[in-house]
């Protein structure tokens, strides 16, 4: 079940900006009721242990559209959360009704100093390559980029967005990255292997299905003749 609840995520944000799949991590379970056969050995079964995120980057899709960034490298965009910084790929931008620009989700972008940036609704934005955001020859600040020595303390906050639960794994400016302005980077998803994989596991899931049925209509009869015997 958890299997099949994590690949029909990774399917249905196969369109989403930034999106990053998920993956299960297996290991192997032995009954302490097990018996071992003719040969020695003991049948096991796979345990999803614990799920993790591949943070591959997707493919960089031209728009055209000036608000629209995407990231050419390792790094993500910093920005303000409800509860703190969380750091995301997804680069579609709108400008909101205070001036700040801000993700999708709404979350305002984080310049290099840690603070929003402010732009005039109505007038062009250019964003160059470093980050630094432009608009009628000035400069409004540049968006910080960054990264993580380690994205294993990187948590998942909705679909695109990342906080970091480790202070001692703090984010540092990323180095050899480009922002890509009128392109957006694409979901990371496979999406045929994630089907064929999707697939297989419903019918792992139906046999076990079918199994347990089995085993529940065995105790229904067995407790049925144990029953008649008394009787």
């Amino acid at each position: 079940m958890q299997s099949l609840d994590l690949l029909a995520n990774n399917l249905a944000n196969t369109g989403t900006a930034g999106f990053k799949r998920d993956q299960e991590f297996y290991g192997l379970f032995t009954s302490g009721d097990a018996t071992a056969g003719a040969d020695g050995s003991v049948s096991t079964m796979p345990v999803l242990e614990r799920q993790w995120t591949d943070f591959s980057q997707g493919d960089l899709q031209v728009t055209g559209n000036a608000m629209n960034v995407a990231i050419s490298g390792k790094g993500f965009l910093a920005v303000n959360g409800p509860n703190g910084p969380l750091y995301t790929r997804n680069g579609n931008l709108q400008l909101l009704p205070s001036g700040e620009l801000a993700t999708s989700e709404g979350y305002p972008l984080r310049n290099t100093d840690g603070k929003t940036i402010q732009a005039s609704s109505g007038k062009p934005i250019v964003i160059a390559p470093d980050g630094t955001v432009q608009q009628n020859g000035q400069s409004l600040g540049q968006m910080a980029v960054v990264t993580f020595k380690s994205t294993d303390s990187l948590a998942k906050v909705g679909n695109t967005c990342f906080q970091n639960s480790d202070p001692k794994n703090p984010p540092v400016a990323a180095a050899g990255v480009e922002v890509q302005q009128g392109k957006i980077e694409g979901s990371n998803v496979p999406v045929a292997e994630a089907a064929m994989r999707l697939v297989g596991v419903m019918r792992q899931f139906e046999m076990l299905q079918k199994a347990v049925g089995i085993s529940s209509d065995m105790d229904t009869k067995t407790i049925q003749e144990v029953a008649r015997v008394g009787s």
